[in-house]
């Protein structure tokens, strides 16, 4: 069993066996421990311990914050094979991948401490010659900061992070299905010396997430995670007039055309939606293929496909894990099921029958041809290890069946022609475009959506904004005595 721990005020809650909720591993289905479901009283406990430490904290020199945010990234490199284990035996994810992902994390934490000394204002200049004015950029207060439960230390770096350097204090609640690493980044975050309640960690489920999410005293909200659940907090947040950030789901197209290279292009498909089990919401999971290299496209992948090693996450030659949960592969089953009736089924669309993989929550690569653009397939979210792969003809045709879902969140293209690529990148519906690569992030590069993919932006120069509000200040240098029934400009 792992430390299970909640950290409010700088203080470790102890585990309350009344109100918990166990984690399961997706690899076997044991269970690895338990977490506390908080109460509104403890979501409470935890939001006002930030509004204490704020007090002080956004007082607290950017450099001092670098400072902070620096021995973080410098104990979570020390640590990444630790936290990289937790995550694989909480989500299933394979061990190199969330190696990778808890190192991008510490990358981010560095990033963002080099922009907190340098939060600027200006100086803006009027018409008349007798009046100063000038900005401040102010952190926002105390800000909730919700993870999913498929990159559960990278998506909290993505919002950690800028809300450190912006002089944030914050709430933090991880899924309650993959809370172990997130508790983990707590007993780091003491060790690196922050003071007590500039960051807190709540555990719990859809109790604690509204009793967080519906307060007015908070600064800030920003999740990741589902469309239904995002759209729940931005109504709970119109209430309480607080800003959200949203990053949601996607349904990204990945374009292949006919003068792309297929040597790099297949694997770049590959990596769009069978990395990860594809259980990404950037995952590229509608290949648009032209028809000239349909045929050959459509079997390489298959080939693939059916070769993609599932197993232990652990073990160096795993290319696929489980899926998250249970109740994820059933729902991923259910829909192989119906896309079957209508689209021709090439790899895969069952769980895997290899006995060494009995208890996990295992699905087999699988990879559809001919789908309909306007099929539930091709539409909706499913969050699994399957590809649907339509034809087109031309570029506008391309084009248009891209932009044709609900989401925005990536998308990506492959072609030997630079005009084209520019072309293309312009016209498609989304917050991030891929050229001749897939699923490539990167600290400095700002990501999200648009549409039902959400709005707001992490990661890059833009990220910080989503943590900070501009005061002006207006001095009049004049002596004057004005008018006090006209105003003055």
């Amino acid at each position: 069993m792992v430390e299970t721990r909640m950290l409010i005020a700088g203080q470790r809650i102890p585990l309350d066996q009344q109100r918990s909720i166990p984690v399961t591993s997706p690899i076997d289905g044991r269970v690895l421990g338990h977490v506390s479901d908080a109460s509104p009283d403890q979501v409470t406990d935890a939001i006002v311990s930030g509004e204490v430490a704020y007090a002080t904290w956004r007082k607290v020199s950017g450099v001092e914050r670098s400072r902070l945010m620096n021995r973080l990234a410098d104990l979570i490199e020390a640590e990444a094979d630790a936290i990289a284990r937790l995550e694989t035996l909480d989500n299933g994810k394979l061990l190199r991948e969330t190696k990778a992902q808890a190192l991008f994390a510490a990358r981010n934490y560095r990033y963002f401490a080099g922009i907190a000394d340098k939060l600027e204002g200006r100086t803006v200049p009027l018409d008349s010659w007798e009046t100063f004015d000038y900005t401040q950029r102010e952190p926002l207060g105390v800000v909730a900061l919700i993870t999913a439960w498929n990159s559960p230390m990278q998506l909290l770096a993505n919002k950690l992070a800028p809300a450190l350097a912006a002089g944030c204090t914050a709430v933090i609640k991880p899924s309650e299905i993959a809370p172990l690493s997130t508790l983990e980044l707590g007993r780091l975050i003491s060790e690196a010396g922050f003071p007590p309640g500039v960051v807190n960690i709540i555990t719990g489920g859809v109790e604690a997430g509204v009793a967080l999410t519906s307060s007015s005293r908070l600064g800030g909200i920003s999740f990741t995670g589902s469309v239904a659940t995002g759209q729940a907090i931005a109504q709970a947040a119109s209430r309480t007039l607080v800003p959200v950030t949203l990053e949601l789901g996607g349904k990204s197209a990945n374009i292949i055309f006919d003068d792309a290279d297929l040597d790099r292009a297949v694997p770049g498909a590959v990596a769009g939606i069978f990395a990860a089990g594809g259980q990404t919401c950037i995952a590229g999971s509608r290949l648009l293929v032209h028809s000239d290299v349909a045929e050959e496209v459509e079997t390489r992948l298959a080939d693939v496909a059916k070769n993609i090693q599932l197993g232990d996450p652990f073990d160096e030659s795993t290319q696929m894990g489980p899926v998250a949960s249970g109740s994820q592969r059933s729902r991923i089953l259910s829909i192989v099921e119906e896309a079957r009736k209508n689209s021709r089924l090439l790899a895969g669309g069952s769980t895997p029958s290899d006995a060494v993989l009995d208890g996990g929550s295992y699905v087999s690569p699988t990879v559809f041809a001919d789908v309909d653009p306007a099929s539930s397939l091709a539409q909706e979210e499913v969050f699994g290890p399957v590809l649907a792969i339509t034809r087109f003809d031309t570029e506008e045709e391309a084009i248009r069946i891209a932009n044709s879902t609900e989401f925005g969140l990536a998308s990506g293209l492959w072609t030997t022609d630079l005009t084209r690529a520019h072309r293309v990148a312009r016209e498609l519906l989304a917050g991030t475009v891929w050229v001749n690569t897939y699923r490539y992030s990167a600290a400095q590069a700002p990501f999200g959506g648009v549409k039902k993919s959400g709005f707001g932006r992490e990661r890059g120069l833009e990220a910080i904004d989503a943590y900070l509000r501009t005061k002006n200040v207006l001095i009049d240098l004049s002596g004057e005595i004005r008018d006090p029934f006209a105003i003055r400009s």
